[in-house]
């Protein structure tokens, strides 16, 4: 795939079926982190602007709250026909705007149009009322939601949290990140083609401080289900309690990867470089610590060098490329700072390092970078990077193993290799995190996704996301006459 060198103008919002000038001026460059070339500009909503959407979404709620499982499941059907028939532009957006590698971007691509599919399946065999004992429990849908997404997964994630609130019968506002403008503009003009009802999906682009903020107080809106960060998190859910909104937050994490000594460590190593360096390291899942047994480290640390060399950095639309740049120069400056401050902690640097890799220096890209010998009290072992930084901590008993997986602020993911799935089972069990994946990384959209602790509250996907969506009404009926 070649790079996409066109100038792109997004100076529209999507509010009531409709792409209309904003009342915000704030204009903001659209930078290419590959490249660091303008490749484009933005102009910003702000809080009039969400009011607006709030206020279209308000409206169609009346009727869209009552549309039938069939109108919602076609509707569902009709997105995914249009995200499908935009693939290729997703895909590029994809990788020239957040510098995914191309395969991650196609990948990325399937699971915002499948997520549609998904959605469908599920609330085609839910059951939205059911009887306990004497009641009779009516499940509705909330209301107007407010959906903040992130930078690293832009497209799915919309595509995940606007399914499931079309599921439920809620209308939303998007707030997406203001660095996927042009990815975000390709699904509002999907959205559009596949003809859903005027209000019941609004799209203002801005900033956290303007229309975030607006989302967060208004009491017009029920809800909010943000992905991003646990400090932004934080404000989020203190802004949400005068009007006592529902929240869904996914947050970070520092998850854990447990390699034990009975596995395979010639493809546990690996996919343990995989599980952290995927979507260029910027990703809340990814296994940033990993856990090995003491009496094995030297090993490791020769199967981790051979592991990385075939792991390849460079520019994102290169077909073999593994780890494209970081989102932006911030983001850059500030993985930079944890590998200094690793080297500065007394960590012992396996590979990588501060700078730039050879050839790469007019992006935003990062040397892979793996530290043994890492104690828990390290602050690389502690904070959420959100980058290709792996730390190796030794364990010397599995109980030991356990201790240290569970001994962070986080609890999103896990990882365990092993030979023997019941053992690896019993661990899991004992593992305080969201979503625990033996021997590999897999997906199951149906299923519940979210995190402990400071990871999150709340799921996403699936009948548990749908859940989060619906207010239950209980209804009782005597047969006595009046």
């Amino acid at each position: 795939m070649e790079d996409n060198k066109k100038f792109k103008l997004i100076d529209k919002i999507y509010i009531n079926g409709e792409f209309i000038k904003p009342n915000g001026t704030e204009a903001m460059n659209i930078i290419n982190p590959s490249t660091k070339e303008i490749i484009g500009n933005v102009i910003l909503g702000n809080e009039v602007d969400t009011q607006n959407a709030i206020a279209a979404a308000k409206k169609a709620f009346k009727t869209f709250s009552k549309t039938t499982i069939e109108e919602r499941s076609n509707m569902l059907k009709r997105i995914h026909e249009a995200v499908i028939s935009r693939a290729d532009d997703l895909t590029k957006a994809c990788v020239e705007e957040y510098g995914a590698a191309v395969k991650a971007a196609v990948g990325r691509t399937q699971l915002t149009a499948n997520s549609f599919l998904w959605a469908k399946e599920v609330i085609e065999d839910f059951e939205f009322t059911k009887y306990i004992g004497k009641a009779k429990v009516v499940l509705e849908p909330l209301g107007v939601i407010a959906l903040i997404t992130p930078w690293n997964a832009n497209n799915s994630q919309i595509a995940i949290k606007v399914a499931t609130a079309i599921s439920a019968g809620c209308t939303v506002v998007i707030k997406p990140s203001e660095f996927c403008t042009i990815q975000t503009q390709i699904l509002a003009e999907c959205f559009h083609e596949a003809g859903i009802p005027a209000g019941v999906i609004n799209i203002v682009n801005g900033l956290g401080g303007s229309v975030g903020a607006e989302l967060t107080r208004n009491p017009d809106v029920a809800m909010i289900s943000f992905t991003g960060s646990t400090k932004t998190a934080k404000i989020i859910h203190h802004g949400a309690v005068d009007s006592m909104k529902r929240v869904i937050l996914e947050l970070g994490g520092k998850s854990p990867n447990i390699i034990l000594d009975d596995a395979d460590f010639t493809k546990a190593i690996p996919r343990a470089v995989t599980s952290c360096f995927g979507n260029n390291g910027q990703m809340c899942i990814a296994g940033s610590r990993l856990l090995v047994p003491k009496h094995r480290l030297e090993e490791v640390k020769e199967l981790i060098k051979i592991a990385v060399e075939n792991t390849k950095v460079g520019y994102p639309w290169e077909s073999d490329t593994f780890i494209g740049p970081m989102i932006n120069e911030n983001h850059y400056n500030n993985v930079q700072r944890y590998i200094k401050i690793g080297i500065e902690e007394g960590a012992e640097l396996v590979v990588g390092g501060e700078g730039h890799p050879k050839g790469l220096d007019n992006g935003y890209f990062v040397r892979p970078t793996v530290f043994a010998n890492v104690t828990r009290n390290m602050t690389i072992a502690r904070e959420e990077i959100f980058g290709p930084v792996l730390s190796i901590l030794t364990y010397r008993t599995e109980e030991e193993a356990i201790e240290i997986a569970n001994d962070t602020e986080y609890g999103l993911g896990a990882y365990i290799s092993s030979s023997n799935i019941e053992k690896a089972n019993k661990i899991a069990s004992q593992i305080v995190a969201g979503t625990v994946y033996i021997n590999d990384v897999m997906l199951e959209m149906k299923a519940p996704f979210g995190g402990f602790k400071q990871s999150g509250i709340g799921r996403e996907c699936g009948i548990y996301g749908l859940e989060e969506h619906l207010e239950p009404k209980t209804i009782l009926i005597s047969n006595e006459n009046i």
